[in-house]
């Protein structure tokens, strides 16, 4: 009987040392001071807004006392796993995101090891996400595309039929498929016949969409609105029309993100309309959310935090002539 007993007690003590180093390592990133945490921001492909998303993160970083890595993968897949994967081997505490393709974050995540994430720009299934670990910082898409539908319908009050020419940022995009299913979903709910002339992709980028509506304007079709996924391709559309004559005032052209160029097309009447997206507010909660997520996942009295604790919501804004002036600036 004392031999077993003597055994137990060594299993104990055993299994005590184990919790300890266990615990040890668990708490290893939160008790580091704010100077030696270390943020990595992989950015998929810089633009104007993603400047303002890594200029917001930055600052906050900043502000925050942590370190903070950009690396941009020029929309490369490879490069982007690649300087993950380095990330991984130099320890950084926690991973900002914004991933070149959303199909990829399995690899992504399997890149980092065990490091926290948190994706920006770009949303995963909801099945990729998991509270503490795994979150998304954004503006749900559906809403800019709901508004952009509410100022159509308000404008043209008296038209019961609607020609709408859908311009669409990438079609594997998040944002992309969200702002879509917000317009058409609020169009679809007027009551009003909504006739879509002309629907297609110009990846964001301003020189496709101008190509674009050149096309379209060769069949001589009627429109009455053209609705774009985001504000550089909106001032394509801009171009086109005064490449072609076309008076901007008398077609309204709606945007997402009220960069500066797109809120000065509204001040010069050439836009209509845009949807203020803060890439400077996500870029805060993004750093936010990580220094939560490394501090033993505490993110429930995070403003704009979901119940399920996976997404981090920053609000829309509605930009019109009425309150141009104070955006863009």
């Amino acid at each position: 009987m004392k031999r077993r007993h003597k055994t137990n007690r060594t299993g104990i003590v055993f299994v005590m040392v184990l919790l300890i180093v266990i615990m040890s390592g668990c708490g290893k990133r939160s008790a580091k001071g704010n100077d030696e945490i270390r943020i990595f921001f992989a950015l998929n492909q810089m633009d104007t807004f993603r400047q303002t998303l890594v200029d917001g993160a930055a600052e906050k970083a900043a502000q925050e006392g942590v370190q903070f890595v950009m690396e941009d993968a020029q929309g490369s897949i490879e490069r982007q796993v690649e300087q993950l994967k380095k990330a991984a081997a130099e320890n950084y505490d926690v991973i900002i995101c914004s991933p070149v393709s959303v199909d990829t974050v399995v690899q992504l995540k399997m890149s980092v090891e065990d490091i926290p994430i948190v994706f920006v720009n770009s949303c995963p299934e909801d099945k990729h996400l998991q509270a503490g670990k795994y979150v998304y910082v954004g503006s749900d898409g559906e809403f800019a595309g709901e508004f952009q539908a509410e100022y159509i319908l308000n404008k043209l009050p008296g038209k019961q039929e609607l020609n709408v020419v859908l311009i669409t940022g990438p079609e594997n995009h998040s944002a992309t498929k969200k702002r879509v299913a917000g317009v058409k979903r609020a169009l679809g709910e007027s009551g009003r016949q909504i006739h879509y002339v002309f629907e297609d992709s110009a990846n964001w980028d301003a020189g496709q969409a101008q190509k674009l509506f050149e096309l379209f304007l060769r069949t001589g079709a009627s429109v009455d609105c053209v609705i774009c996924n985001n504000d550089s391709m909106a001032l394509g559309i801009v171009e086109a029309c005064k490449d072609k004559g076309i008076d901007c005032s008398t077609l309204p052209i709606l945007g997402v993100d009220a960069t500066k160029d797109g809120c000065d097309a509204i001040r010069n009447n050439e836009m209509a309309f845009t949807v203020y997206q803060s890439g400077v507010g996500q870029g805060h909660a993004a750093v936010d959310a990580a220094l939560r997520l490394i501090g033993n996942g505490k993110m429930k009295d995070m403003e704009g935090i979901t119940e399920d604790g996976k997404y981090v919501w920053v609000d829309f804004e509605r930009v019109d002539s009425s309150n141009v002036s104070n955006y863009g600036n």
